[in-house]
């Protein structure tokens, strides 16, 4: 038998990618008549770099790529419809017709690093595990995580070798909270963190006198009064006021609504379903190629 890995289906591409947050296409032939590569039902997978499974190959699955690759592209998240004459707009000889239904999402938009796994962490990404956003959390201790964590959509769980190594594998624009279970583990994360000019946002956890303490560190390493203001602490102070309830379900729930606040953003247009139009071509007895 072959070592060659099977190539990924697009069941499993989908899963993956949905749970990864990367945008994405799932392209389904919805209709076919004549003679045609594949059956209603045929399905696969498009991203910006890479395809899973096929719909039989030939022109008109390049042009459904090219389409799908411009929807994303473009930002054109929802339904759309694409219509292939099989000698005509494809070019190809089966002589055929297929629609071809494009779901294009959008992935993940926000990133939010929770360093730390402890009960205040472990209570930020319980909140937060609902919302549209892509969790990294990290933890230097082994087996804090559990299988239940590893199989949550939009959370990834890594063990935190090396503040430096692990903050600079983070996206662009990427939201970091440190709250570990060490205060030089966080000092190191903070001073990593600060070096990037490209986060969104950075927040410690810890008491006012913590914060005062890694102010005057920073300064006499160096750091600039920049960088240093760009760490916000301690988390979660929505008012001026502080906080009397310290549990962590409570702290956690001030971290995650001012997580809120910074990541605000217009709510994504409504996309269900497909235009009228397109409903009664697909469904129309001659069918007819759409542009």
């Amino acid at each position: 038998m072959s070592d060659a890995q099977a190539p990924e289906t697009w069941h499993a591409a989908l899963h993956r990618l949905q749970r990864a947050g990367t945008p994405h296409v799932l392209a389904t032939q919805v209709t076919s008549a004549g003679s045609t590569p594949r059956e209603p039902g045929a399905r696969m997978v498009i991203t910006n770099d890479a395809t899973f499974d096929t719909l039989g190959g030939g022109t008109f699955e390049w042009q459904t790529i090219a389409a799908a690759r411009a929807q994303l592209k473009e930002q054109r998240y929802g339904f759309s419809l694409e219509a292939f004459s099989l000698g005509g707009r494809s070019g190809q000889c089966c002589g055929g017709f297929v629609n071809i239904l494009l779901e294009a999402f959008p992935g993940a938009s926000t990133h939010v690093a929770v360093f730390g796994a402890g009960h205040v962490g472990q209570e930020i990404v319980k909140l937060s595990v609902p919302l549209p956003w892509q969790l990294h959390w990290y933890d230097s201790r082994r087996n804090v995580f559990n299988e239940h964590d590893r199989q949550q959509p939009r959370l990834s769980c890594h063990e935190l070798h090396s503040a430096k190594e692990n903050t600079s594998e983070l996206p662009p624009n990427t939201h970091a909270l440190v709250l570990t279970h060490n205060h030089d583990e966080d000092y190191a994360l903070i001073t990593a963190l600060i070096e990037r000019d490209d986060l969104a946002s950075i927040g410690l956890i810890g008491s006012d006198s913590k914060w005062a303490s890694f102010q005057g560190r920073l300064k006499r390493d160096g750091y600039s009064t920049e960088q240093i203001e760009r760490v916000r602490s301690p988390i979660g102070r929505i008012h001026t006021t502080k906080l009397s309830n310290k549990t962590p379900y409570a702290i956690a729930l001030t971290v995650v609504t001012e997580l809120l606040w910074l990541t605000d953003t217009p709510s994504p247009p409504d996309t269900r379903g497909l235009e009228p139009q397109a409903l009664r071509t697909l469904f129309d007895d001659s069918p007819t190629t759409m542009s």
